[in-house]
């Protein structure tokens, strides 16, 4: 394993953004010693000025800077840009929440041990490097043509399996509706042409919630319990944001009856329509 991770490291080039030239100093020197290739920016207007003239793996992002602060920086970055770590001073559960929901991969509350931030960015670009192998699969597998892997045995009675317009895209776990695909290793989502759908990880826990419980009305408490874990607040509404955006999302994929995918229900909550077919490895 530590193999593994030197050789990953090795090629990996980190751009540490952040105003406090003493922790850009730190983090870069610690990573150094690990293997990484660093760069470090003192503001966002560096931050971009240096991904137009070089790649990068990963951006760690700090949240408080003066004039434009982190959220702002992150929400200019384009869906091109590599994933992002935030780290922030203000360590609450909405900054957290908002920042995830902006499309930082992770967040970490300032001060944090160098090692806890060490093993962050390698389980951020582990997802990273695993999605794209995924996506170089279903590119050639799509391109030669292959069957798709029979339904689980426990999947909805009467469901239909993947279809053939899914079989160049199939995972060994995954759940599978109306020509939809959601791989729940790598935490993706792909349309019935094989396109990914960029969700945010709440958007993702959010449609997850659904397809598990398909066919049946669920209620919003029950939707931030399954999504957000027992504790919750009932009274947050991220999640009718989340659900909004959900439906935008696939609705722009291009698909037509995504409307009729997540219907609701007046004074009761919502239907996940579908069947949902699972397979497994």
């Amino acid at each position: 394993m530590q193999a593994t991770h030197n050789a990953m490291d090795l090629a990996t080039k980190i751009l540490i953004v952040d105003d406090d030239k003493g922790i850009r100093t730190v983090v870069s020197e610690f990573l150094g010693k690990h293997g990484y290739q660093t760069a470090t920016a003192a503001n966002p207007v560096e931050m971009r000025r240096m991904l137009e003239a070089g790649s990068y793996d990963l951006i760690v992002l700090d949240v408080m800077m003066p004039k434009e602060d982190g959220l702002t920086a992150l929400r200019s970055l384009g869906p091109q840009a590599p994933p992002v770590i935030m780290l922030s001073a203000v360590g609450s559960d909405i900054d957290r929440v908002v920042g995830l929901e902006m499309g930082a991969d992770d967040y970490l509350a300032k001060p944090c041990n160098p090692r806890e931030l060490l093993a962050r960015i390698r389980a951020v670009l582990r997802r990273k490097a695993a999605a794209q192998a995924v996506l170089d699969q279903a590119m050639e597998i799509r391109a030669g043509g292959a069957e798709a892997p029979p339904a689980d045995a426990a999947a909805a009675e009467g469901a239909p399996g993947p279809s053939q317009d899914q079989a160049g895209a199939t995972c060994a776990n995954g759940l599978y509706f109306e020509g939809w695909r959601m791989d729940l290793d790598m935490r993706l989502l792909f349309d019935p042409d094989g396109r990914m759908i960029t969700l945010t990880e709440g958007e993702f826990r959010l449609l997850l919630a659904f397809a598990q419980h398909p066919r049946r009305v669920v209620t919003r408490d029950q939707l931030l319990e399954w999504s957000r874990g027992g504790d919750a607040d009932h009274f947050d509404r991220a999640i009718d944001v989340q659900l909004s955006r959900l439906r935008r999302k696939m609705t722009d994929a291009g698909s037509s009856g995504v409307s009729e995918l997540i219907r609701t229900v007046r004074n009761e909550g919502y239907v996940f329509v579908p069947h949902v077919t699972r397979t497994r490895g």
